[in-house]
């Protein structure tokens, strides 16, 4: 598995600071990651919040948004939701993506309720614990990809 695709609504949230975090966590790695949204505008900025929030982890970022699409869906060996609602509408309108898509916290082994909640218009405190959610399950990637079976996946 070489290349993630994170996926929330808008691309201006969630999804870039996966993107960005998990890009900070495996620098040099050999991992190609980009976000998108289901419902985004491209070329918009990722939210202040966002920003800030990454900012005060020390970790660069430079994001437009992108809408989902085919290219995406190819490109990709695992598409990384931070909902049910998202893996559902890639389910429904990309159905080839259907054996790659699976919410974050899915796809790590999070057991329970596996949504990394919304925090756009929110608080900064929001966003704070958005990116604290993302980062235990960027946690459990990280190790899962040391892990020799799963280098292979998307290889097939």
């Amino acid at each position: 598995m070489k290349r993630i695709l994170f996926v929330c609504t808008g691309n201006t949230c969630r999804s870039p600071m996966a993107e960005a975090m998990f890009r900070a966590k495996t620098a040099g790695l050999g991992y190609e990651v980009r976000s998108a949204g289901v419902a985004a505008f491209p070329g918009q900025e990722a939210s202040l919040h966002a920003k800030q929030v990454l900012d005060e982890r020390g970790i660069e970022h430079a994001h437009a948004s992108s809408r989902l699409d085919e290219g995406l869906i190819d490109w990709s060996d695992v598409i990384l939701t931070m909902t049910n609602s998202h893996k559902h509408a890639i389910q429904s309108f990309f159905p080839i993506a259907i054996p790659k898509v699976y919410t974050l916290r899915e796809f790590v082994g999070i057991e329970g309720f596996a949504d990394i909640a919304d925090p756009f218009g929110g608080a900064l405190a929001d966003y704070r614990l958005c990116a604290e959610e993302i980062e235990e399950s960027l946690d459990r990637l990280s190790v899962m990809l040391k892990d020799p079976r799963f280098r292979e996946f998307g290889d097939e």
